[in-house]
């Protein structure tokens, strides 16, 4: 299902925290120019990788569920066959919105998603969406 530019703006506008699925250290990646995109733009962003203690100076929790709180939005950077892991850590965790990246669509996760009371965004990039909506 493809969301709406006025529902994406509203998403954006209202989100707080944004927990970074496969995030990464290396500057030439998309999760980390994505990350530090999001801190730059106020958003309060959680590295979720089990491999990384650090990302620019800011700790790298294990998983979803050793977040400080719920995620308004996890946003997801793993391969597709990830995907039932990290909806279940996801739901799990009382997070609100599971955003997959650009080249991610799974009909299945989004209709447990859904089921589960979570707003869905599927083959989007978060960033581009926030530079063309809210920039």
């Amino acid at each position: 299902m493809t969301q709406p530019s006025n529902d994406i703006r509203s998403l954006l506008r209202s989100t707080e925290t944004i927990a970074v699925v496969g995030a990464s250290d290396n500057p030439a990646r998309a999760s980390f120019q994505v990350g530090q995109y999001l801190i730059k733009h106020g958003y309060t962003v959680w590295f979720v990788n089990p491999n990384l203690d650090t990302i620019v100076g800011q700790p790298v929790f294990p998983s979803l569920l050793d977040l400080p709180s719920a995620p308004d939005i996890v946003d997801v950077f793993r391969k597709p066959a990830d995907l039932p892991a990290v909806l279940a850590e996801a739901i799990s965790c009382g997070a609100k919105t599971l955003w997959l990246q650009l080249g991610i669509r799974d009909e299945h996760i989004e209709r447990d998603a859904i089921a589960a009371g979570m707003n869905v965004v599927m083959d989007r990039c978060i960033m581009v969406d926030h530079m063309e909506l809210l920039s």
